[in-house]
């Protein structure tokens, strides 16, 4: 295993990050316990999880996944072992369910005593916020167009004030942005700055070979604040794995269980898809391979966020650490991506 350290801090964490958002949708507990087990024994320090999940949400299942890590650490007691990365839910129609109250004082209180009671544990590593509350172009949104509707006041200084008493109290260590913008990451880090507030360690970004949005602006804040991106999706949904190459649509596959989560599967993806497989075929490897390594050895990434849903994935997955790839391959990566750029934001 790869090991880095999380930006401004002495945090040492593994390249590969466990993810964890389909414990108690599409896995089990039981075969959660058997990843958590695998990943730490391969070196996987990392695990990354919300209160959202799994996915997708509803009020059924709400939190599950945080009350299964919770059991893990109660009946393993690896908690020390583990940098735990948790995030607050962004408010909108889809976490209704949750609360409605974006990320006041009050909502952000609840939803991390919340988080701490499942998990388990005194305190998050790293305690993220899951999407900005205005209104701006995330979750496969390539551009930004003003909302005279949009009702948000700007409030970064009142949740970095907020975060600031959570760390004082123990209860996190640090704080890190998700699906986050450069306008709002400069927000909030200039604001930590000037005010001596909490500052952005990480923010978790999608990127993968089928969405490299993050480089048109966030992967110069990253670089130029020591910002370190946590990459989620890097196999765009397991369409980088090749298992839907052909119209395939394999049983208890994602694609399959929820046909609406066809973020990363419009006709020019699937283009991209077919040139990046041609390059992992020429280099005798396979395209799972291909996309996580390229992912990994980024500069601008801290950790690459995998998940699994079978074991033979997961192993694959974390053994990819051990791949660099060439630089020939890597310009051949990037003439698919100047034919095609960014086919899935």
């Amino acid at each position: 295993m790869k090991y880095t350290t999380i930006p401004h801090t002495d945090i040492r964490v593994s390249k590969i990050c466990l993810g964890t958002m389909t414990w108690g949708n599409q896995n089990t507990q039981e075969e959660a316990f058997e990843q958590m087990d695998y990943a730490l024994d391969k070196g996987v320090n990392f695990f990354d999880t919300a209160e959202l999940y799994p996915v997708p949400a509803n009020a059924d299942t709400y939190a599950d996944t945080e009350r299964i890590i919770g059991r893990w650490f109660a009946q393993r007691n690896k908690r020390d072992k583990v940098v735990l990365a948790t995030k607050i839910a962004g408010p909108g129609a889809y976490t209704a369910h949750i609360r409605t109250t974006g990320f006041s004082p009050d909502s952000l209180r609840e939803a991390l005593e919340g988080s701490l009671t499942r998990l388990k544990t005194d305190y998050i590593d790293v305690y993220q916020l899951h999407w900005p509350e205005r209104k701006a172009n995330f979750f496969g949104k390539r551009d930004y167009y003003p909302d005279t509707d949009d009702q948000w006041e700007e409030n970064f200084e009142s949740v970095l004030e907020t975060l600031d008493a959570f760390v004082q109290e123990g209860k996190i260590r640090h704080i890190g942005l998700s699906n986050e913008t450069p306008w709002g990451t400069m927000k909030y880090l200039n604001l930590s700055e000037n005010k001596n507030l909490p500052r952005a360690k990480t923010i978790q970004n999608p990127y993968s070979l089928l969405n490299r949005t993050f480089e048109v602006g966030n992967a110069e804040v990253s670089h130029r604040e020591q910002l370190g991106l946590l990459a989620y999706s890097p196999l765009a949904f397991g369409v980088l794995s090749g298992k839907y190459r052909n119209e395939h649509l394999p049983e208890n596959s994602r694609l399959k269980l929820f046909p609406r989560m066809k973020r990363y599967s419009s006709v020019e993806a699937s283009a991209a898809v077919e040139a990046y497989a041609k390059i992992a075929e020429k280099h005798q490897l396979s395209l799972t391979q291909l996309a996580l390594a390229f992912v990994t050895d980024r500069l601008f990434v801290t950790s690459n966020i995998i998940g699994a849903t079978t074991m033979p994935q997961l192993e694959e997955n974390i053994a990819t650490a051990a791949i660099t790839l060439s630089d020939e391959i890597l310009a051949e990566i990037d003439a698919v991506h100047n034919r095609m750029p960014n086919p899935a934001p």
